[in-house]
């Protein structure tokens, strides 16, 4: 190869890189979208209109418990702000909006950390004291879940205050990662279940071998899929980028399969 096109292949390898990432975004942009309007449409109309007792109208976990007007109030909490947090965390990611719109970007980032915090405490407590779980393995994965959230939460703001920017936007990004696994978790059962044509490795508590996996992983893998896209873009080699590239477009379209499922199966029905 001649020695001029050299420097080319880094260069296009970090276009493909970006390209990838932009790829997983534009999916996980329009499943956390649908899962907005979701959560409005369900739980938001229920909650406005006093039908409370309607949020059981979504099998599996009970979000109403007759007379239990703390607990109650706590899951309505939990639930509602969710869909304000998702705005706001995803709004953080347009780089776009970001350096159009820095106040814009300040404020909303505001926003998601707090809400972020309070959704993770929320969720202790709606696990701990309520016992709003299937089993105690999806317990262990909520509660793991929210311990990441405060940690990376707080080392977010930490490295905002002191100013190191690129490493509160790495902070950042662990945090939306860790705070949208109700979200992963919906899509990624979507996923697996289309991919197989069966809920193979699942039961009704959460507690069979793909439910575990999922449960834990619907952060966790997202987490170390970011973890592999940080360290390739700091890599001086066309190979680790080309080869997590591959991996992120692998997400994205499996991200995309799950977003599907979970709209036509898990959310449509039920409006």
């Amino acid at each position: 190869m001649p020695a001029a096109l050299a420097p080319v292949r880094p260069r296009l390898a970090d276009r493909i890189l970006k390209a990838s990432g932009v790829l997983w975004f534009v999916a996980a942009f329009a499943g956390q979208a649908a899962f907005i309007l979701f959560i409005l449409a369900f739980y938001g109309v229920r909650t406005l209109s006093g039908n409370w007792a309607g949020w059981n109208d979504k099998p599996l976990i009970e979000g109403h418990v007759a007379g239990d007007d703390v607990g109650n109030s706590v899951f309505a909490l939990h639930v509602l702000l969710a869909s304000v947090m998702t705005l706001c965390g995803l709004m953080q990611l347009i780089p776009q909006l970001r350096r159009a719109q820095p106040p814009l970007h300040r404020w909303t980032g505001r926003i998601f950390l707090t809400l972020a915090a309070v959704m993770a405490l929320s969720g202790v407590w709606l696990t701990t004291v309520r016992g709003t779980f299937l089993s105690e393995i999806s317990a262990a994965a909520i509660l793991l879940d929210a311990v990441l959230i405060l940690v990376f939460a707080a080392l977010t703001l930490r490295n905002a205050v002191m100013r190191r920017i690129e490493i509160h936007r790495r902070w950042a990004m662990r945090t939306f990662m860790a705070a949208s696994g109700v979200w992963f978790l919906r899509v990624g059962i979507m996923g697996w279940v289309l991919i197989n044509q069966a809920p193979i490795g699942m039961n009704d508590t959460m507690s069979g071998p793909a439910d575990v996996v999922l449960g834990f992983g619907c952060y966790l893998i997202p987490l170390a899929l970011l973890e592999l896209y940080f360290r390739a873009g700091r890599s001086q080699g066309v190979w680790p980028k080309l080869g997590v590239a591959a991996l992120v477009a692998a997400a994205a379209a499996f991200t995309a399969l799950g977003v599907f499922g979970a709209v036509a199966l898990m959310w449509l029905p039920y409006l």
